[in-house]
């Protein structure tokens, strides 16, 4: 456990960059700093390893002040990673990846294996091991950066906005990374960002800031998004806060229909009865994956040419995926109709967007009730 508390930043010439903040950061959990440009994000999170002192107040990691050890000391038992990964431009990936083993006195056998070990684990292949950083790409970097603050397995993760220099589909992989590697190591991460859309991916806890380093509200992304503290949360969740809130709803039991699919080799009648549950139908290959969308009146029994199908659009995990991913498939289909495979691609069945938006308000209010009935318990209590 992390507790900030009433911590105030003030610069000699009076700027205010934290005010007053208090937080307890959850152990073995990801805590996502996020809010506008100067409300104190990065200072608190440096605040944490004493890169920046605090002017008032006091922080904590398990009750134990963290003044009260060699700032040295206090910074090696914490990773850190920041934009652009911030490597030694003069040292190969493993040399980068064994800094802090090596400073901690580590034997070079020793800090290279656990680098080569980490490397494996962070998704980079064993070949980078002897090139520079220059040599890299940019999402390669990333994962080196991340591979180095676990060196030397800190129960602690500091993340400066640590994707926000690659590109959106690089982006995506880091933080499904993150997400994988934490599920493994449980680490305490605190992270920064400027991006809603990420702290809401990542986030156990989002902690909003305003201008001036106070906070404006602190909760799991799925309250964030369904209660925003004020007007001034509601306004940085953007407008479309409700699509975000879909990312929270699974997929489990969406009512799929089966009737609409047919292979290839289909027959009149097998074409025919699906085309009474829906107004296309889906193709298959023998295998069972997707092919693409078929009006009914224009497939040839027995031999359907795939190359006069509508694209099919991207399909969804059913069970594995969330109502928002659901959502979007649907909106993407030339049909407005969805398609569920399973772990091999398999179409295992298809849904529309009506029968999407029944689940939505179903979950709403399944949602409304689980929210009434604790309110009723707390009371009661």
């Amino acid at each position: 456990m992390i507790r900030i508390d009433t911590v105030t930043k003030r610069y000699p010439d009076g700027t205010v960059a934290v005010d007053r903040l208090t937080l307890d950061i959850p152990d073995r959990s990801i805590t996502v700093l996020v809010g506008p440009s100067g409300c104190g994000k990065t200072t608190t999170l440096r605040m944490i390893n004493r890169m920046v002192e605090p002017t008032e107040g006091t922080i904590r990691l398990d009750g134990v002040d963290i003044r009260e050890q060699p700032v040295t000391t206090l910074r090696r038992s914490m990773g850190y990673v920041i934009q652009n990964a911030g490597l030694f431009q003069h040292r190969t990936v493993v040399d980068n990846i064994a800094t802090v083993p090596r400073l901690l006195g580590w034997g070079k056998q020793k800090s290279r294996a656990r680098a080569a070990e980490l490397m494996e684990r962070v998704g980079l292949d064993a070949s980078l091991a002897k090139r520079y950083p220059y040599q890299l790409s940019g999402g390669q970097q990333q994962r080196v950066g991340v591979a180095r603050a676990l060196a030397a397995d800190p129960p602690v993760l500091l993340m400066d906005e640590p994707f926000s220099a690659v590109d959106p589909v690089v982006r995506k992989g880091l933080q499904d990374e993150l997400l994988r590697l934490q599920e493994d190591l449980g680490k305490t991460i605190v992270f920064v960002t400027h991006d809603i859309d990420e702290a809401v991916k990542l986030g156990t806890m989002v902690a909003v800031l305003r201008t001036g380093g106070r906070l404006a509200q602190y909760a799991p992304p799925a309250e964030l998004l369904s209660a925003p503290a004020d007007a001034f949360v509601e306004d940085f969740l953007g407008t479309d806060r409700g699509i975000r809130r879909l990312s929270f709803f699974g997929t489990g039991d969406l009512p799929l229909r089966t009737s609409p699919i047919v292979t290839l080799d289909a027959t009149a009648e097998q074409i025919a009865a699906g085309a009474a549950d829906a107004p296309y139908v889906l193709v298959t290959d023998s295998d069972g994956r997707p092919l693409g969308w078929g009006a009914p009146q224009e497939l040839t029994a027995g031999r359907i040419d795939p190359a006069r199908l509508l694209p099919h659009g991207r399909p969804f995990a059913r069970g594995g995926e969330s109502l928002r991913a659901a959502l979007d498939c649907a909106v993407l289909s030339p049909t407005g109709w969805a398609v569920a495979v399973d772990e091999a691609g398999r179409a295992v069945g298809v849904v529309s967007q009506q029968a999407i938006g029944e689940a939505i308000r179903a979950a709403h209010g399944a949602h409304r009730g689980g929210a009434a009935a604790a309110a009723d318990a707390g009371v009661a209590r």
